[in-house]
């Protein structure tokens, strides 16, 4: 009768221990996301995906080579590629979680028991089974294998591998957005040093030019058809424009070694193609829902956010029973000689039913973390898209506009190329004063100048609409 009282106590705290600790707080996230237009503004969207790869999409050998390099060399990203080792480390962890642990134990001890203690009440003048008299002082022999195992039927560790292969492939996506941003820095690099040297070559025209004239205002000055005054003013600008050919030539030097810490080396000459606008074919812009599958940091983002589901799938887990089994089989005696006998052999099996009962702020508090970053990935999810569409329309509009701008700046150039022809043979002839001379050759330079950095504008234009498109990373 006794016994029968036994298990109805045992199998009444059993229930209240599952009722009591199945009780998990709940945490309901509102995770739609805002919907995508169906295309960018004031522009024409296609359906065409941008599968390009940028070995394809850039035609300079030279610059492939440099892209190349940095693939292979560049530090941020060498260290990306390490933290996805991390992440698949942890993931190995998180699965050999979820299997049976065994282990091989070996251990040798000396112990005195207490005579008048509990453990040797009643064996004094007792012997082992070989007959040797037992004392209080023996040896302790062990030798087998202990296993213990988790069944996991609340999906605790499952998710928690769930969760760290998620992280692992968000990672993988990270670093094919680093890739995408380091082929997109090289090229722009490349094609400003590209055109600061087109810059360059410009300055220097101009002060040949320059050069000539300031001979032509020393001979009328001789002759009496200048003063002093035109003389000094032809110099002047002289002088302004051989300055301003060392401050390229520095900008020159600086791009190079910005250039050459992307790709990890030591400050060196980089070699590069022709000066002249390089020929890119149009990027079909495809649709904006497109973006969720072509760019790496979306694709990253979403990881993540499933990755902070399953956390919190996770940590609601932990408020349920675990149910905890461990087996030993070994090989157990008081003296060596008797370690490797059959009846040395001990067994255990062992299953722990564990709940948290009382002071759960533990368990509360991790559950509460793994809410807020859920919420968390996913206002960054919803932040990321919106970003990559406004980069998108940005770079859209600025193509269109600078195409634009380089047909009037073109026709500007060519006008302000006349005048500065005309200004210096009506100089000669003393039909044009050393000012508008010297007018007409400032407004050409500055025009050519415009002209080139709306070249260079667009050619990096072309590039960072490819990167936000999602190129550059296959």
């Amino acid at each position: 009768m006794d016994r029968n009282n036994n298990y109805r106590y045992i199998i009444l705290i059993i229930s209240v221990l599952f009722f009591t600790a199945c009780k998990s707080p709940s945490f309901i996230i509102n995770d739609k996301l805002k919907p995508i237009p169906s295309g960018y503004i004031d522009h024409v969207s296609t359906k065409d995906s941008l599968n390009i790869n940028w070995s394809d999409f850039f035609q300079d050998p030279l610059l492939i080579n440099l892209i190349d390099n940095a693939l292979q060399n560049n530090p941020d990203l060498l260290m990306a590629l390490q933290r996805i080792e991390i992440t698949k480390a942890q993931l190995r962890h998180q699965k050999g979680l979820l299997l049976p642990t065994v282990d091989l134990g070996m251990g040798a001890g000396n112990h005195r028991i207490s005579e008048y203690s509990a453990d040797w009440a009643g064996n004094d003048g007792e012997t082992y089974q070989s007959g040797k008299a037992l004392k209080p002082i023996y040896n302790d022999l062990y030798l087998g294998f202990q296993s213990s195992w988790e069944a996991d039927f609340w999906g605790k560790l499952k998710n928690k591998k769930k969760a760290a292969q998620m992280q692992y492939l968000s990672g993988v996506e990270g670093v094919n957005w680093i890739i995408t941003a380091l082929i997109a820095e090289v090229s722009n690099l490349y094609y400003d040093l590209l055109f600061t040297d087109h810059e360059l070559t410009i300055i220097r025209n101009t002060i040949k030019l320059q050069e000539r004239a300031f001979d032509i205002v020393q001979i009328k000055k001789e002759t009496g058809k200048a003063n002093m005054l035109a003389v000094n003013q032809f110099e002047a600008q002289l002088l302004n424009y051989k300055s301003t050919e060392n401050e390229i030539l520095q900008e020159i030097t600086e791009i190079e070694n910005q250039l050459n810490f992307i790709l990890g080396r030591f400050p060196q000459t980089i070699e590069r193609g022709e000066t002249n606008l390089v020929d890119i074919n149009n990027i079909a812009s495809g649709v904006p829902s497109e973006l969720v599958q072509n760019r790496p940091d979306i694709r990253e983002a979403g990881l993540e956010l499933k990755a902070t589901k399953a956390d919190v799938k996770a940590a609601k887990a932990a408020f349920y029973p675990s149910l905890t089994i461990e087996a030993d089989m070994a090989l157990s005696a008081y003296n060596f000689k008797y370690l490797f006998d059959p009846q040395s052999m001990t067994q255990r099996f062992v299953g722990n039913l564990a709940a948290p009962l009382i002071n759960r702020s533990a368990i509360k508090a991790d559950f509460a973390q793994a809410t807020a970053k859920q919420m968390k990935a996913m206002y960054r999810y919803q932040k990321i898209i919106i970003e990559a569409f406004v980069e998108v329309s940005n770079e859209l509009r600025k193509i269109e506009r600078l195409k634009d701008m380089q047909a009037l700046k073109e026709a500007e150039v060519s006008v302000l190329d006349k005048a500065v022809n005309n200004s210096t043979e009506l100089f000669k002839t003393g039909n044009a004063t050393y000012i508008e001379v010297l007018t007409a050759q400032q407004s050409a330079l500055d025009a050519e100048i415009g002209l080139n950095n709306i070249y260079k504008q667009l050619q990096q234009a072309y590039v960072n609409l490819y990167r936000s498109l999602g190129g550059g990373w296959r």
